[in-house]
């Protein structure tokens, strides 16, 4: 099995994680600050992008989604908008990580999800981890998007 392990620890590593983070879905019960711990952590299903052909070309089902973690260190705060906790159930769907820096090293990485929902972290600086943990299933469909 290939499992995938990232790890951010600037701008350009970022990039590459939310490249293979485009189109995880997550339950908001599967969110988690620990201030305690300054950690912010979700598990989500991800879109195996990395499994897909580099050119789009017709092919058929399968594609995969895998079990991952994702966490961020040396988090201050966070903030939420569109994100109601009170539905645990409901599901994000991922479009991107993002990177605004103040004070260097540290800065603000913002999660941003379909329907204009967003986890914005004030960080200390980047510490992201992105981690595999079972085997793939199949999934039919691709995601896709309008340009």
């Amino acid at each position: 099995m290939d499992f995938l392990k990232l790890v951010a620890l600037d701008e350009e590593d970022l990039a590459v994680l939310s490249a293979h983070l485009q189109d995880a879905v997550v339950k908001v019960g599967d969110l988690a600050f620990q201030p305690g711990d300054r950690r912010f952590a979700l598990a989500m299903n991800r879109f195996a992008w990395e499994k897909e052909p580099a050119r789009r070309t017709f092919r058929p089902a399968p594609h995969e989604r895998r079990r991952s973690i994702l966490h961020f260190d040396r988090v201050q705060s966070v903030k939420a908008a569109g994100i109601d906790r009170s539905r645990p159930n409901d599901v994000l769907s991922l479009l991107a990580v993002d990177f605004t820096a103040a004070t260097q090293p540290s800065g603000t990485i913002e999660l941003i999800f379909s329907g204009e929902a967003a986890i914005r972290l004030d960080v200390e600086c980047i510490e992201a981890r992105l981690t595999d943990l079972g085997a793939a299933w199949e999934t039919p469909t691709r995601p896709s998007h309008d340009l």
